[in-house]
């Protein structure tokens, strides 16, 4: 079993808060992980509401169902009767006990309706993401941690191309799809794409039209890295656009789609407004996209966005492991300048990252992370080309290509 980074900071929450919940998309191995705590360091009765009859049982009468719990309780699926949260909620209010409950979900318990405003300060949140390459591969290294002390990883004599790449994007992190043949990786897509539109989205949102949540899913991932424009993408559908809006939201709360907010920050230019949208998995990518290893080695068009939709989800993943607590945006203006990734941390120190599938650079590659690194100074720590290329190669003052396995080189596992 791989080692979720993430473990060591559910339990420090535990120590710390009256409850956790771990949320993310399904198939990410919230369950074993949940089982893997509770069976070690965490000894705690799990009860899962994927079973019809504890369901129904917490759905009919929630209160009761808490009642009548073993304390500490590890409750898995929790969206999937919406009321026991309230019911939980009233079980903290009486008791400020640390540790009591763990709780997992499949989609934003906080998109709820009838708990939105009822958790906060009761329940601390974690988010299990899909596998990251660093936890795949057993780093112990953290890239984002690296860029943001400016000292990217050396490396060198790594595997050059495009197809050095492509199996590893085609794949993606759900644990479930790893050593799978191309075969049984599109039945895998297939399933997990049918059990989100006849289940999860009935969770989480009240949509007239599941299918149209498949179609949408398929635009945005024909878009990904795009900027977000409701009104194309809902005269592609058919659809207005506050519903594309809304359903953008729904795909959102299921963790399959992340937006990177624009970075706002005053360098004497006017800023584009607009998110980034991406479909959070590499591997759900390829597939909605209807391609394969293959295409993403020979088709430049589609290796482009998808490299780039790749590297952002990953350091989505990184910058969620890391003790700066960083945030992701992008940044673009009206005089055409850009850095598809800016990494901040609470500290206000700035990372800038650019991503190229092929393995070599063309002249203007550092162009955005110069005027970044220009207008904020000391405040800029450093700013990288992620490439398919060879080795890492400086590029003038806290800048340098590095080869797109930096993401998980570094320290391994004994």
């Amino acid at each position: 079993m791989i080692t979720r980074k993430i473990r060591p900071f559910v339990l420090e929450m535990l120590a710390e808060s009256r409850a956790v919940a771990i949320l993310g998309a399904r198939q990410v191995g919230k369950s074993t992980l949940l089982h893997d705590l509770t069976a070690s360091d965490f000894p705690a009765q799990v009860v899962t509401l994927d079973e019809r009859g504890n369901r129904a049982a917490a759905i009919e009468d929630p209160t009761g169902f808490v009642a009548r719990l073993e304390i500490p309780a590890a409750i898995d699926e929790a969206q999937r009767a919406p009321d026991l949260l309230l019911a939980i909620k009233e079980r903290l209010d009486r008791d400020d006990s640390r540790g009591q409950f763990l709780l997992t979900g499949s989609a934003n318990i906080l998109a709820l309706p009838t708990v939105k405003d009822a958790l906060p300060g009761r329940v601390d949140y974690l988010t299990l993401w899909p596998l990251a390459a660093a936890e795949i591969e057993g780093s112990m290294s953290n890239f984002v941690d690296a860029l943001l002390q400016g000292t990217p990883p050396e490396l060198s004599e790594t595997p050059i191309g495009r197809g050095a790449y492509a199996e590893r994007i085609a794949r993606g992190g759900y644990p479930e799809a790893q050593g799978r043949g191309p075969r049984a990786l599109r039945s895998f897509f297939s399933s997990y794409m049918s059990s989100i539109v006849e289940r999860d989205v009935v969770d989480v949102a009240n949509v007239r039209t599941p299918d149209s949540l498949e179609r949408l899913l398929k635009v945005i991932a024909a878009r990904t890295g795009s900027l977000a424009s409701y009104q194309g993408m809902g005269v592609d559908l058919g659809l207005d656009k506050n519903t594309v809006r809304s359903h953008t939201r729904v795909l959102e709360s299921l963790f399959l789609v992340r937006a990177l907010k624009p970075w706002h920050v005053n360098l004497g230019a006017r800023q584009i407004k607009s998110p980034k949208l991406y479909v959070v998995d590499s591997g759900l990518l390829t597939f909605l996209l209807s391609a394969n290893a293959q295409r993403i080695e020979i088709d430049g068009t589609v290796a482009g966005a998808v490299f780039e939709s790749y590297v952002a989800m990953e350091l989505l993943r990184l910058a969620s492991l890391s003790e700066a607590e960083p945030s992701l945006y992008h940044y673009r203006d009206k005089g055409g300048r850009e850095v598809g990734i800016v990494i901040e941390a609470d500290s206000g120190d700035v990372v800038g990252v650019e991503v190229k599938s092929g393995a070599s650079l063309g002249r203007n590659a550092f162009a955005g992370l110069r005027y970044l690194r220009d207008k904020l100074g000391e405040r800029f720590k450093f700013g990288v080309v992620l490439y398919s290329g060879e080795r890492t190669l400086p590029f003038g003052d806290r800048l340098a290509a590095v080869p797109i396995s930096a993401l998980w080189s570094g320290q391994r596992r004994r």
